[in-house]
């Protein structure tokens, strides 16, 4: 029989499975903040306890800003938590298509931004005296296909020429014709490797942790979980003098500046209308101590695989492979796991059991670069968006980046990022097919995931549509009692479809997700969905009160 967490555990963490970062880092770890029940004035309001709104406070706080974090559940409980955890400047979007649609100079920037944000991590690190398992290490980007295929070649030559403009642009880089990876002693050959040296790994939760409860110590700082923004104001006639951030139990932060760390702004289009929402699948695989090169490796294949390793015991470590990225809501996630177990033990046979499985969201940016800087027709709004499937070193530069906008420090990143910039040319009609393909999914307005309640099993959950009313979002838990929920995204009206891997509620207009109980997870959309019976209302407060 299927079993379903407690409704807490969304509050913990945004899927039904957990990452292997729980096995060294359990959430009964994880500082505990309370809950904002009154008005407060601070000089920044940040928004989102991950890894972009932790380092951004961290900057602030470090220059001697008065700063306030708000979090709507509990700190770590969105994707940082989630992430495949590699820090590099090695990004998905290639270097020869950044700096056609930008320029060099942008390009440039953004390698350099990156490389910066990496061994940022490796100095904040020593200097708190935080154990993350920082370790620099190398990337090797390699081909999809094996060395006797024709299109391994084209693959190779594809690298290279992107290595040669990471090298314009100062990155360390170099190839290596031949080159085979220790502990890749399968059959399947894929050798040849272009390698972006000083690359980097640690444990994402451990390092975060260790900022919180640095930054807990400051008397300039302060932290309130399940504290929900539903509001931001700038206040003022002709310029605004301050700004108000409004919480959905009704308390104010007034601020001079705020940011949205919040992995997705929670607004209604704009920004949101520029990127695309992925699902991406991860597994933890034990592998023998000293038996692999530790390294991080990206395949060429789209979805590409993303491999890297983490400790486990005095026996084994863990293989992290990643892959299997689809639109948010919009493909079955069956399969993902099976498809990257088979990869590895294809190529590393010495692997052994899968002890974790999970999948996270990549947000990426049409025109390739991230979002960061001054939100489009604010003065005193910050925005942190795009990850593009580097979140982790986006949230850590983004912290350098905000704060010296606040502080009208020139930072020679901010144009690349600007949230107020124009999109490429070349970028318009990829858009317009991303629009169309959206809009698209407005059709699930006429369609029912299940016939009726009673064929619902247990553990699962499905839309049913009756035609006559609203469109309901329907869950049956392990003790086969049935719990609805409206199936409309608040964002824009969205049908959410059921995620079977991790029992969640996706809109596949604007990747919004929500707990089976109906919390709100992930933006753009602010509040939940609203409950449509009693039991459903039952479980959502359970969730939101435990």
């Amino acid at each position: 029989m299927a079993t379903m967490s407690q409704p807490q555990h969304f509050m913990d963490t945004s899927g039904e499975l957990d990452a292997v970062w729980i096995h060294k880092e359990p959430y009964s770890n994880r500082p505990h903040f309370s809950k904002l029940n009154k008005d407060i004035k601070v000089d920044v309001c940040v928004i989102g306890a991950g890894i972009s709104g932790i380092s951004t406070a961290y900057e602030l706080v470090s220059r001697g800003l008065k700063v306030a974090m708000i979090e709507a559940r509990e700190v770590l409980s969105g994707e940082s938590g989630r992430t495949s955890g590699h820090l590099s400047s090695a990004l998905d979007a290639s270097y020869v298509d950044i700096a056609k649609k930008h320029g060099k100079d942008a390009a440039k920037n953004a390698a350099s931004s990156h490389q910066w944000a990496l061994k940022h991590v490796g100095e904040v690190s020593k200097q708190l005296g935080i154990e993350c398992e920082y370790k620099v290490i190398p990337d090797y980007e390699i081909s999809q296909y094996e060395k006797s295929d024709p299109k391994h070649e084209d693959d190779m030559k594809e690298i290279q020429e992107d290595l040669k403009m990471a090298k314009e642009l100062g990155l360390a880089v170099s190839y290596k014709p031949d080159y085979a990876i220790k502990g890749w002693d399968g059959k399947v050959d894929q050798r040849d490797v272009g390698i972006y040296e000083e690359q980097a790994t640690f444990h994402p939760t451990m390092y975060l942790v260790g900022l919180l409860k640095w930054l807990a110590k400051q008397p300039n700082f302060e932290c309130y979980t399940r504290t929900r923004m539903m509001k931001i104001e700038e206040k003022g006639l002709l310029t605004t003098k301050e700004v108000q951030v409004s919480t959905l139990d009704g308390n104010t932060i007034t601020c001079k500046d705020a940011v949205e760390a919040t992995c997705i702004p929670l607004q209604k289009l704009s920004i949101v209308a520029q990127m695309e929402y992925f699902r991406t699948y991860c597994i933890a695989i034990r592998i023998p101590r000293g038996s692999y090169e530790d390294c991080l490796i990206n395949d060429q294949a789209d979805p590409y695989h993303y491999i890297r390793f983490t400790g486990c015991d005095d026996k084994d470590d863990y293989l992290v492979i990643g892959g299997g990225d689809h639109k948010v809501g919009q493909e079955e996630e069956d399969g993902r796991f099976a498809e990257l177990e088979s990869w590895v033990r294809e190529r590393y046979t010495q692997a052994g059991s899968v002890d974790y499985k999970w999948s996270g969201q990549v947000n990426d940016s049409v025109d390739l670069m991230h979002f960061i800087g001054l939100n489009q027709g604010k003065s005193h709004t910050y925005v942190i968006t795009g990850d593009t499937g580097h979140g982790l070193t986006m949230g850590v530069l983004a912290g350098k980046l905000v704060a010296d906008e606040i502080q009208g420090v020139e930072n020679p990143w901010g144009s690349a990022y600007n949230p107020k910039r124009l999109p490429p040319l070349s970028t318009i009609p990829s858009m317009i097919a991303h629009d169309v393909q959206i809009n698209m999914q407005y059709k699930r307005f006429a369609q029912s995931d299940i016939p009726d309640i009673e064929s619902l099993a247990i553990g699962e959950g499905g839309v049913l549509n009756p035609k006559t009313k609203k469109p309901l979002a329907v869950y049956k838990d392990d003790q086969g009692k049935v719990h609805q929920f409206s199936a409309l995204c608040p964002h824009l009206q969205g049908v959410v479809c059921w995620n079977k891997t991790e029992k969640s509620w996706d809109c596949p207009i604007h990747g919004s997700r929500f707990s089976k109980d109906g919390v709100q997870i992930m933006g753009p959309s602010k509040a939940g969905l609203s409950p449509a019976d009693e039991s459903g209302e039952a479980a959502q407060q359970q969730a939101i009160k435990a």
